[in-house]
This record gives structure tokens, sequence and C-alpha cells, in this order.
């Protein structure tokens, strides 16, 4: 018993040691992308949320907004759109319904949608079977997605 623990404790010690996490970044499609980070900050369904190496393991649930993974000698922002993350003290997947690179996103079409939802909701009392939730929803990835374009990051409730 006394060798299990100190197994594990000498894990523990060695992956608190490392200076960098893996990340994966996962969606419906496939992975999208993998980085070795110094630090993560996402949106969790009770709030921000941010990681180190060493970091004691949890699951969360993710809600639309920006997940920002601090590189070596750059940021990568990125718009995503619900999902879960797994943390271990090593590795962190993120398993998103939508992820999208800074550099990916096409403004314009980003723009267009937040007209359109916009425009949705403003007009909602004129149409039936109108679904305020799923436009409400629409308009928040849209305004995440051309946040995430220009290079900030907002906060969605």
């Amino acid at each position: 018993m006394a060798d299990h623990h100190k197994a594990l404790s000498d894990i523990d010690r060695s992956a608190k040691e490392s200076s960098h996490l893996l990340v994966t970044i996962v969606t419906p499609t496939g992975t999208r992308a993998e980085y070795n980070v110094r630090h993560l900050r996402a949106p969790g369904i009770e709030g921000d949320f941010g990681v180190l190496p060493g970091h004691i393991p949890f699951m969360t649930g993710l809600k639309i907004g920006a997940l920002i993974l601090d590189l070596e000698k750059e940021q990568k922002l990125w718009a995503i759109s619900g999902g879960f993350a797994e943390v271990l003290s090593d590795h962190v997947t993120i398993l998103a319904e939508t992820a999208e690179p800074a550099e990916s996103i096409d403004a314009d079409r980003a723009e267009a949608s937040r007209q359109r939802a916009l425009n949705r909701l403003q007009e909602r009392g004129a149409l039936e079977n109108f679904d305020v939730d799923r436009a409400r929803i629409a308009l928040a990835k849209a305004l995440n997605r051309l946040s995430i374009a220009s290079g900030t990051s907002i906060k969605l409730n």
C-alpha cells in the first residue's frame, strides 16, 4: 500500500514540475488542434476558469465564449460554443460543439449572423413558432465570433 501512495505522489510531482499542458480541441467533426500551453482560460458554465500544469483533475461544462491559450511566445484565441472540458494534471481536452481559431473567423459572415439574429429578435412578434432562446444563442455566438476575430474576448452571460 505504501508503494502505491509513493508511486502516485511521484506521478503527481512530475506532472506539477512540467511547465506545459497538452491541450486538445475536439469538435463533432474531429480533432481541430493540439497545443502545448503554459496556461489556458476557458468559459465554464459556472464561471470562467484557468488551468496551469499540475492542476487537480476535474470536468466541467463549457458555455459560449473565448478559449484563451497562452503559448510560450504568443496567445491563441478560439471561439467556442459550449461543450465540456476534461482537465488532468498534464492534459486538457476541450470537447466543443464548435471551435474556431481567431484567424479562421470570417468577420463579415459573423456580422451577417449578428444582424440576422438581431432582426429576428426585433420581429419576433410577427413570426409564428418563434424560438427566442435559439435567436439569443445565435446572437451570442455571433458576438463571440466577432470579438475573437478582433483579437479580444468579451464576457457573455
